[in-house]
């Protein structure tokens, strides 16, 4: 892990960690009978949103979705939980995990099935809308650090785009 660069006291990655659940009705539904990506993407914001604003006291906004993954369609009646930590922090940004599970509606005694996971990037943000130092997360197992490797080379790649995307813009 990289040294972060924040003189704030950090918060354990625990302190973060949030729920949201709610039951799919059919005015989330789509053209195909599922529950709609959109729908979806917005509760996986939301708790994102939640996670980050727990984590650095105050309003943080979504800067980037660096990745959301659908792995199993989400129906009518199902039961939806997304979990939400942080897993890395920089100066004014964090990266937020994100993991949704569905416990059908027809088979409530089976394991939930993964259904979504995605990372979001957030920045934390002054009422006038100026970015603001968020505190360090300090990651507590061996799964925290993992994820926060992981978060470093995302933001690598994130950022190595964006430069290469530039000089083709400019050249």
């Amino acid at each position: 892990m990289t040294e972060h660069p924040s003189a704030m006291p950090g918060k354990p990655t625990s302190y973060s960690r949030v729920t949201l659940s709610r039951i799919m009705t059919a005015i989330d539904v789509n053209l195909y009978g599922t529950v709609h990506g959109g729908v979806l993407m917005k509760f996986v914001d939301d708790v994102a949103g939640a996670a980050a604003a727990r984590h650095s006291g105050g309003t943080a906004v979504t800067a980037a979705i660096d990745e959301i993954v659908f792995s199993e369609a989400v129906r009518v009646g199902d039961l939806v939980h997304a979990y939400a930590q942080v897993n890395w922090t920089g100066q004014t940004s964090m990266e937020i995990g994100v993991r949704v599970t569905a416990e059908r509606w027809d088979s409530a005694e089976q394991e939930p099935v993964r259904v979504a996971t995605a990372y979001l990037v957030f920045v934390g943000v002054e009422v006038d809308g100026a970015p603001r130092p968020v505190r360090p997360v300090l990651p507590e197992t061996p799964e925290d650090q993992r994820r926060w490797r992981e978060a470093e080379i995302r933001r690598e790649h994130r950022l190595a785009r964006r430069r290469a995307i530039q000089a083709h813009r400019a050249g």
